[in-house]
């Protein structure tokens, strides 16, 4: 038969469409044609395919013309997966291989000019893809795509090093050799990582990190050089619960679309992403052709750390402001656009002033009231609305980091962070800084006296709609730590502490 139809998928941001490969054997002047909107890197297959097929003793039909199209013809196609799909699509159509064995598996790789097969980039997005809209085929990967794309659960991955094994697999009758199936990527205890008990001092930062953890929420920490913002944020990890199913597959598939692709020792561990402040918008939310997730999508389901918030460019900082609020992000261009989810949990420090010494009584400020002024504006307004903790973390006096006694463990606060999440995931179904406007009502009851506390505050403070909210939300929080089945006025008035203005300015 001179016509054969291989079923591979395209990469479109988090999501892979389906891609029928088409390959048509004809009599006339030999040539060899891609057509189907292929970009740069797929027209460049038809070299390594001849090449492959030809290192590893297959036979090439040089003596006819190929067509090989890639439908549908208006979904941009990239990468090297298209290699391995091409090239049994040529032996199928030149009646090497059984056609009913190719139309029950989806295939993608890259291939060697020896015919050996490469990893891919976001196999476990394919993996998704397949388990949704045809979960009765197999899918067949490169070895170690294949073990990524096993994650998916009821997704019959098979992996292979050189396409000669793809063949033997796909001959008809007997003579077929199947493929093994690839394995799941075992899970990896999460490493230890740095003790909350190291930390000396800092009461006020450590309860407001044990309620951003409980929470899920945002936090910002001021403070002069040296205080212990970094060191404190490197400790949030440890002290959140082990991540869900769904937030393990999903943050997985992000991971997989990046450089350096997902790392199977980080299965099931909260990602924390550390960009410089020199990174750029697109750089934290995402962007070029075809769309890539930025830091913010690296994060999802993990943190965000930005540390020296004021110097990053004003873009990348608005651009956080609309993922903050609706947990995702859209990469909008002239031919494509694609969704990415970006529900992190932002964690950010500060200095109060260039110089960073502003309110200290450690040493004196050199910068003048404008200066300050000027600094803590980088931060706007809409922005500050949207953290749901701010926290001054004052520096220790060397006496005291050298008298005072070791805190709680990490895992003594972990404790309680896991208990206060257990009760949030039993009333609303998750972290009570996800919580929209339209269920604090329901989820989020006053008591009488708490009730007139939070008008009389929220009018005399001049607090938005939003603002109003989030000290709600962290209070709802505060009162789940608290083990207490409605937000009393303790509980809004801490939650209150955690709205001020930045300190140190004039």
């Amino acid at each position: 038969m001179s016509l054969a139809v291989v079923t591979s998928r395209a990469l479109v941001g988090l999501e892979a469409p389906q891609v029928q490969v088409e390959v048509h054997l004809a009599n006339g002047l030999p040539g060899f044609a891609l057509v189907g909107l292929a970009e740069t890197e797929v027209r460049e297959s038809r070299e390594r395919v001849r090449a492959a097929l030809a290192n590893s003793g297959l036979g090439f039909p040089h003596n006819k013309r190929i067509t090989v199209n890639l439908a549908p013809a208006d979904l941009p196609k990239e990468s090297g997966r298209f290699d391995l799909p091409i090239a049994l699509g040529i032996l199928a159509a030149d009646g090497q291989l059984d056609l009913a064995a190719l139309a029950r598996r989806e295939f993608a790789g890259e291939l060697s000019l020896a015919g050996e097969l490469r990893p891919i980039r976001g196999a476990l997005a394919l993996a998704l893809a397949l388990q949704q809209s045809s979960p009765e085929r197999e899918l067949v990967l490169p070895a170690d795509s294949a073990a990524e794309a096993a994650l998916a659960d009821g997704v019959r991955a098979h992996g292979a090093t050189h396409l000669l094994d793809v063949v033997r697999a796909l001959l008809p009758g007997e003579a077929a050799e199947p493929l093994p199936r690839a394995q799941p990527i075992p899970p990896t205890e999460a490493p230890g990582g740095p003790d909350l008990a190291e930390v000396r001092g800092q009461a006020a930062a450590k309860r407001a990190l044990e309620i951003a953890a409980a929470g899920g929420h945002s936090l910002l920490m001021v403070g002069p050089p040296g205080s212990g913002k970094s060191m404190l944020a490197q400790r949030l990890p440890a002290m959140l619960p082990p991540m869900t199913d769904d937030e393990a597959l999903a943050s997985a598939a992000l991971q997989g679309l990046a450089p350096g692709g997902f790392d199977p020792a980080r299965w099931r561990h909260r990602p924390m992403r550390s960009p410089h402040h020199s990174a750029s918008a697109v750089a934290l939310v995402g962007g070029g052709s075809p769309p890539r997730p930025g830091e913010i999508s690296l994060a999802h389901g993990g943190l965000l750390f930005l540390d020296e918030l004021p110097e990053f460019p004003r873009a990348a900082l608005e651009a956080l402001r609309e993922p903050l609020e609706t947990g995702r992000v859209t990469i909008s261009r002239a031919a494509r656009q694609a969704t990415f989810p970006a529900a992190f949990q932002l964690v950010a420090a500060m200095n109060p002033c260039p110089c960073g010494w502003a309110g200290s009584t450690a040493r004196t400020c050199r910068c003048t009231p404008d200066q300050v002024q000027r600094y803590q504006s980088r931060l706007s307004g809409p922005l500050l609305d949207r953290i749901d903790l701010l926290v001054e973390v004052a520096p220790v006096a060397p006496h005291d980091l050298l008298a005072l006694p070791a805190g709680e463990t990490t895992a003594t606060v972990a404790e309680r962070v896991a208990r206060a999440r257990r009760l949030q995931v039993m009333r609303q179904g998750g972290v009570n800084a996800s919580l929209d406007a339209g269920r604090i009502d329901q989820h989020c009851p006053l008591d009488t006296a708490a009730a007139a506390f939070t008008q009389h505050a929220a009018t005399r403070l001049g607090w938005s709609g939003r603002a109003l909210h989030r000290v709600m939300k962290v209070a709802r929080t505060i009162a789940d730590l608290a083990g207490a089945d409605a937000i009393g006025t303790p509980h809004l008035a801490e939650a209150l502490q955690y709205r001020r203005a930045l300190p140190g300015a004039a």
